[in-house]
């Protein structure tokens, strides 16, 4: 026998934040940055936009870009005007947002990035005890030699991204954080075989894999992300607010939420297909 007491939890409504969601990238095409408010912590309907903001992005030669957000979504976008792209590799990026009478900035620096060699499949079982069959992709890339580099990897299946928690793939060098000296290596195994769904792929199946880089702040908060949306269970722990590198220009103002991250991105996309696929 066993009986259930249902608790009606009554939080105080805190203040709005500002919440951002800033990657802008070397690849051609517009840009898109996300400006929202934070919502209360039951909530859970989408992220209320912060629309009539102003959002800018400037270089370190001096070059401008202004997002705007005609449709008053949140979704602040930069369209070139020619066959341009926004980020250069070893330029610093500033962001700039007015809002509600507070001004907000972010810097980050765009890094290198390693290409893509290839990618192949394995035909495989999703476990041992499995009576269905599938592939299993691998991608091969190579660390650039020389300091500490950091990178995000992503990868699409038929050109949906896959975005479980696990999906959330970080890389110091070749390897996990701290793990070996892996500095000009190929990237370790179980890091070339993390672009795999929970089934793994069929035949004519197409994967695509990003590879990100992300400087040493920007790895920090994603590997802090994967902990907070991972943190359940029976030893869970508090949860806490991310760090941020979005920071008000007047200390006595509202804080805010989020990240802005330049990066580099390397692509590589493959079929499973007979020319594609290795023995075991």
């Amino acid at each position: 026998m066993g009986c259930e007491t249902v608790i009606e939890a009554k939080l105080d409504a805190g203040p709005t934040q500002l919440s951002v969601d800033g990657w802008i990238t070397d690849k051609p095409g517009p840009q898109t940055i996300r400006v929202t408010q934070t919502a209360q912590y039951f909530d859970n309907g989408p992220a209320p936009a912060a629309v009539g903001a102003t959002v800018t992005v400037t270089d370190n030669l001096g070059k401008t870009y202004a997002f705007t957000d005609p449709d008053k979504d949140s979704y602040y976008v930069w369209t070139p005007t020619a066959k341009d792209t926004l980020g250069r590799v070893g330029r610093t990026y500033k962001l700039a947002i007015a809002w509600q009478g507070e001004t907000y900035q972010a810097i980050s620096v765009m890094n290198r990035t390693p290409t893509i060699d290839s990618i192949i499949f394995v035909k495989k079982k999703p476990n041992p005890f499995s009576t269905k069959e599938g592939y299993q992709a691998e991608f091969f890339a190579r660390d650039l030699p020389g300091g500490n580099d950091y990178y995000r990897v992503q990868f699409w299946q038929n050109g949906v991204l896959q975005n479980k928690r696990r999906n959330l793939i970080t890389v110091q060098n070749a390897a996990f954080r701290g793990s070996a000296d892996t500095d000009g290596l190929q990237f370790i195994r179980p890091i070339r075989q993390s672009i795999n769904p929970d089934s793994l792929y069929a035949l004519n199946d197409e994967v695509r894999v990003e590879v990100q880089s992300v400087n040493a702040d920007a790895f920090l908060f994603l590997q802090e992300l994967a902990q907070q949306i991972g943190n359940g269970g029976l030893f869970a722990t508090p949860p806490a607010n991310l760090a941020t590198n979005i920071l008000n220009t007047n200390p006595n103002g509202r804080t805010a939420t989020g990240y802005f991250v330049a990066t580099a991105v390397r692509t590589g996309s493959a079929k499973v297909v007979a020319a594609t696929i290795r023995a075991q």
